[in-house]
């Protein structure tokens, strides 16, 4: 990921209903969840989500898929592990050891 995409992905991220719409996208998981049902877990009217939705989607942060006359979303691994990259990037002074407990606690328990 370079400066700019990440700079999207921050910017997607620093409003506080993108954040709780990418949140739950990423505790619902591989299922994703239907642009109304991400609206009504989050009380946010549906013209107001699919605004917010386009923004994560055009900052690689969720992806969609068309399910019939609904859009179903996921959170967008891929995007999120390039930002987290990005952040890292230049971690630790050369010491990998160092970072072992960030990676730990962002890992998926398996």
């Amino acid at each position: 990921m370079d400066r700019n995409r990440a700079l999207a992905a921050f910017a997607a991220l620093s409003q506080p209903t993108r954040l709780d719409v990418f949140r739950l996208l990423i505790r619902a998981g591989e299922n994703g969840m239907a642009a109304g049902e991400i609206a009504e877990a989050l009380g946010v009217r549906q013209n107001t989500m699919s605004a917010n939705l386009s923004v994560l989607h055009q900052a690689g942060l969720v992806r969609n898929t068309r399910e019939g006359r609904s859009i179903r979303y996921f959170a967008d691994l891929d995007g999120a592990r390039g930002l987290l990259g990005f952040l890292m990037e230049d971690c630790c002074g050369g010491n990998p050891d160092l970072c072992q407990p960030f990676i730990s606690k962002i890992a998926c328990a398996s």
